[in-house]
């Protein structure tokens, strides 16, 4: 499988997270879905990596730590569901936010309607990040 991780630097606008840069990685299954996204979060200041897959995902985790993993709402309900647990396994301190999730599980520390403005998704994600950073352990 070709490697299709991106990886964007971008600006935040709320800057209250002790470190300059953050550490995110974005799922999506929809390339097209991911990129819009992507678009409109690297504007927020953080370090951004995308994975377009489950195992995607996987492969970046096993190179690298985040301070969060968010999961879009096109990857599939059982991905939803258990890349959490792969997530906190990889990077115990990671924070999840599930996007379109229907039910909030113990591994999942947000979740977000996708159907919302992207300003109150980025809301969310300065939110989470008001901890310490787990890229940087």
């Amino acid at each position: 499988m070709p490697e299709a991780t991106r990886q964007f630097a971008f600006h935040s606008p709320k800057q209250s997270v002790s470190r300059s840069t953050v550490k995110i990685l974005y799922a999506e299954s929809d390339e097209n879905t991911l990129a819009g996204q992507a678009a409109e979060m690297k504007k927020a200041g953080h370090h951004l990596t995308t994975a377009v897959n489950r195992y995607e995902v996987q492969a970046a985790l096993a190179r690298d730590a985040f301070d969060l993993v968010i999961l879009g709402a096109t990857l599939s309900k059982d991905d939803r569901h258990h890349l959490p647990y792969m997530v906190k396994k990889a990077h115990a301190g990671t924070k999840v936010l599930v996007m379109h999730a229907g039910t909030h599980h113990h591994e999942v520390d947000a979740v977000v309607d996708s159907n919302l403005s992207m300003h109150r998704i980025l809301e969310k994600i300065a939110g989470l990040l008001q901890t310490d950073a787990v890229s940087t352990r």
